[in-house]
């Protein structure tokens, strides 16, 4: 995935750019808007991660342009958490909104989230069956199979076996399901997210289809 990330700070974007890199994403950096905007093809890029803070062109004036010329994902960087800015910076078009400080962990996760979630349409449009093992899911229809024979899921279990086999063999983190499934404000106990892995492996007849990865989160078995 191509990254362009746009942040004056060199404490901040020189440690940033290393660990997105060791994450295996491909990352260029600008260290102003003008820089962001001239230099780099927005149509190369799969994603932008945005400080609002710059010198001269701020990041929502940057985001505005950007959106005058792609689609491109855009996620917020800041310092500043208060509400008229998230407001502000969603009305401009942003996906995500990120205060820092923030985790490595935390904002690969987001990235990989809005890149999804930016791409879904297309998916959706182009392969609405998605097959693997025995299984299969038709998202148009919202249905699942077995064998051939259809499993009733409900809506959250649905959503989470989708979330899951989005990218087979890739372990998604308690905290990314939990927020991407549920919502990003959930405060319920996360054995919420257990009960109904539990429920899925039942169901699909197939426990080690989702295995879990200990202290992390679960992923589909890719073998």
């Amino acid at each position: 995935m191509n990254i362009l990330l746009v942040e004056d700070d060199p404490s901040i974007s020189e440690p940033l750019v290393r660990g997105l890199q060791r994450e295996g994403f491909s990352v260029a950096l600008a260290e102003n808007g003008e820089s962001a905007l001239e230099d780099h093809e927005l149509s190369k890029l799969d994603l932008v991660l945005l400080d609002v803070g710059l010198p001269g062109i701020d990041g929502f004036e940057v985001c505005r342009r950007i959106r005058a010329q792609s689609g491109v994902p855009v996620i917020f960087l800041t310092a500043h958490g208060e509400e008229i800015d998230k407001v502000l910076g969603f009305e401009l078009g942003a996906d995500d909104y990120v205060v820092k400080p923030f985790g490595l962990r935390e904002l690969a996760a987001r990235i990989r989230a809005v890149f999804r979630r930016a791409t879904a349409t297309e998916v959706m449009a182009t392969d609405d069956l998605r097959e693997f093992s025995n299984i299969s899911i038709d998202s148009r229809t919202h249905t699942v199979r077995v064998d051939g024979s259809e499993v009733t899921l409900t809506k959250k279990e649905f959503e989470l076996l989708e979330l899951l086999s989005s990218d087979v063999g890739a372990t998604f983190t308690r905290e990314q399901i939990l927020r991407d499934v549920w919502d990003e404000h959930w405060f319920g106990s996360s054995k919420t997210l257990d009960v109904h892995i539990s429920s899925l492996r039942k169901k699909l007849n197939n426990p080690d289809l989702i295995e879990t990865v200990r202290g992390v989160g679960f992923r589909i078995s890719a073998r």
